[in-house]
């Protein structure tokens, strides 16, 4: 029996189930624990959602609302529309580019496509992002052939960086002068704070030539779990999409689509009541953070808290810190190399735990890093699960 799956060997130990074990122990030991680690939303879908898919349900598959035909667009959800892209247009020999850290399935879709990944380092402290597209270009200049894509994911998860459309103008340029494909993933559309709004890669001119453009309702709606989303921009890619997704999942249950449809052109009084509860929940975790001594930067969009671990603990690495974070303070966070390289010395809060548990959260943590905890005086382990270095997997 052949039991060599040439795709599935190309990927990583998948960090983030370390944590999911030690949190699925700890709470079969009767511990509280209070989970920042997965980035679902944790509120209901709003009523009016709900009761179109019920009328919907109640009324039968066939629907009177006939959907016309779009050029540019196809349905899809981000995470596997992202993966099904990669399958419709990638083959070995391929290289994409990717920024560091980033969401998983932005590297690995790719290498479950069987190309290859040029990971572009990301820095934080890169205000005008000059060094990631001196590092951008360094990266077209050195691969032979040219990287056939580039995958951007802004506002971002994990580092909630945030661009302004200036960025996109530049990556559009670029990617029209070396001509390679611009996917841009734009989930957290909806998810900002303090006036910021995001751009989209869409408004730039030209950016149809290049460039698609996903996103999904899942945040803005919180619709997790309804697989519903679409993609945007370049016909060429959308046909290749549709073209696949025509043999893998064609066809979402009609009811579905008819409330995802009620989400879009109904009211949107609900995006700004789930966008004002993320606020809430983003103010008080800072606070308490800072409060507690661990320096972080407030987000202006996403539903994460992007933090670097605090010197005293950096020595450890972010999957050593997480794990002692859950054991020692019972507080659950996805750790930074899950997400890339360079991203082992943060750690990512996903803001779905209420404003009280969060209060509470940050307390246990102000314990942990002052009580001379085991934490600070353990030596930092060997790395043997760097889940974002896949460039030639």
């Amino acid at each position: 029996m052949n039991t060599v799956f040439p795709r599935i060997e190309r990927l990583p130990p998948y960090v983030f189930n370390i944590v999911g074990e030690m949190k699925k122990a700890a709470r079969a030991r009767g511990e509280d624990v209070i989970d920042f680690s997965m980035g679902n939303p944790d509120q209901p879908t709003p009523k009016h959602i709900v009761d179109k898919l019920v009328e919907a349900s109640v009324r039968g598959t066939e629907s009177d609302y006939v959907r016309p035909e779009v050029h540019d667009e196809d349905g899809t959800h981000t995470k596997e529309g992202l993966a099904h892209l990669a399958f419709a247009t990638l083959a070995p020999g391929d290289t994409v580019l990717v920024p560091n850290p980033a969401y998983p399935i932005h590297p690995f879709g790719v290498v479950l496509a069987g190309a290859d990944v040029r990971h572009v380092r990301f820095p934080a402290d890169d205000p005008n992002h000059e060094i990631f597209f001196e590092e951008l270009r360094k990266a077209i200049k050195e691969s032979t052939p040219t990287p056939k894509m580039l995958i951007l994911n802004f506002p971002s998860n994990p580092t909630a960086e945030c661009v302004e459309l200036d960025f996109f103008e530049r990556a559009v340029a670029i990617c029209r002068e070396h001509q390679i494909w611009l996917i841009h993933d734009l989930a957290y559309a909806d998810i900002v704070f303090d006036g910021y709004t995001a751009p989209s890669v869409m408004q730039v001119p030209g950016a149809k030539d290049v460039a698609v453009e996903f996103f999904t309702l899942s945040k803005s709606y919180n619709m997790p779990g309804w697989r519903v989303g679409f993609m945007v921009g370049n016909p060429v890619l959308v046909a290749a999409l549709a073209r696949i997704k025509s043999y893998l999942d064609y066809g979402m249950f009609t009811p579905i689509q008819v409330a995802s449809i009620a989400a879009l052109e109904g009211p949107q009084e609900c995006v700004a009541e789930i966008c004002e509860m993320y606020r809430k929940r983003r103010d008080v975790l800072v606070e308490g953070l800072l409060a507690a001594g661990w320096p972080v930067t407030k987000p202006k969009a996403t539903m994460f808290i992007w933090a670097q671990i605090p010197e005293s603990h950096r020595h450890l690495g972010s999957l050593e810190f997480s794990k002692q974070l859950l054991e020692q303070a019972s507080v659950a966070v996805s750790p930074g190399i899950g997400f890339g390289e360079y991203g082992d010395d943060y750690v990512r809060f996903a803001l779905i735990e209420n404003e009280h548990r969060t209060r509470q959260a940050t307390r246990s943590i102000k314990k942990f890093l002052k009580g001379g905890s085991k934490a600070a005086k353990a030596e930092k382990p060997v790395k043997d699960a760097p889940a974002a270095k896949a460039e030639k997997a």
